[in-house]
């Protein structure tokens, strides 16, 4: 690339993250939605994506823990799609009981959020954000693994949007939404099962729910469904916000404008 050419598409980036969007076509929308549900519901391609929401949920915890003044030690990310936050400071109270909350609703709450972004056509900024966002993580991880991932992950996302049409922009950024929506209960509905299998051996079971469990006297199953709660209304928000910006179908509470009155 040419020194001009390059200036040249940097402004371009930077004037895109200022400006709004043509926001594709509703097809598109949909098709990517689909696709993100298949990633999600089929097994060998879930085990490869899982990735992306272990990045993130490792983020919620580190930002969680930087919010609320404890010390961010490291995040560790394996090939086996788990990963660890540590962070210092008091293992007890408010501090150390949102860190523990924050694993799992970090990635349908940030689907939601750039869902909000692609409503409002901000297709450009939505992915420098994740590039940003993901620069952050980095900056922590302390294993070779994790740290391929993240850059891997935050190359790809700049490739799409240096070099990538306004149509191919579009949809690695509508996939990635409903990706993350999508993705936000089966990680939940694991962790229950992996904690089912665990019965009767609380000595094996160390899962974020059975953490806070022991930080707040309140049961296990309790968080459990306080995640799946969170991660079901991220979905049928988000995804009503892209279904409704999309095809201009009116959604209740959703849609940016007010739905019409039902005919009588």
């Amino acid at each position: 690339m040419q020194t001009d050419e390059f200036f040249e598409r940097g402004a371009s980036i930077v004037d895109r993250l200022t400006n709004t969007q043509e926001p594709p076509p509703w097809q598109l929308v949909l098709v990517t939605g689909a696709l993100a549900l298949l990633l999600v519901s089929y097994g060998p391609l879930w085990r490869m994506a899982r990735n992306v929401v272990t990045i993130v949920h490792e983020g919620g915890h580190a930002l969680a823990a930087l919010l609320t003044g404890r010390r961010l030690d490291r995040i560790t990310l394996h090939s086996d799609t788990s990963g660890l936050t540590v962070s210092s400071g008091k293992p007890y109270g408010p501090g150390m009981i949102l860190t523990a909350l924050a694993g799992y609703p970090a990635p349908p709450l940030l689907g939601l959020g750039f869902a909000a972004l692609l409503g409002a056509d901000r297709i450009t900024l939505m992915l420098w954000t994740s590039i940003v966002l993901l620069a952050a993580v980095l900056i922590k991880v302390r294993n070779l693994y994790g740290a391929f991932t993240v850059v891997t992950l935050g190359g790809l996302i700049f490739v799409v949007s240096w070099f990538g049409t306004d149509i191919v922009q579009a949809a690695f950024a509508y996939l990635a939404a409903w990706f993350l929506l999508f993705a936000g209960l089966r990680p939940v509905i694991e962790m229950q099962r992996g904690r089912r299998r665990h019965w009767g051996n609380p000595g094996g079971v160390g899962s974020d729910a059975d953490q806070l469990a022991g930080l707040t006297k309140l049961p296990a199953l309790f968080w459990v469904v306080v995640f799946a709660a969170i991660a079901g209304a991220a979905l049928v928000y988000g995804g009503g916000l892209l279904f409704s910006e999309a095809t201009g179908i009116c959604v209740p509470l959703v849609s940016s404008g007010s739905c019409p009155a039902p005919s009588i």
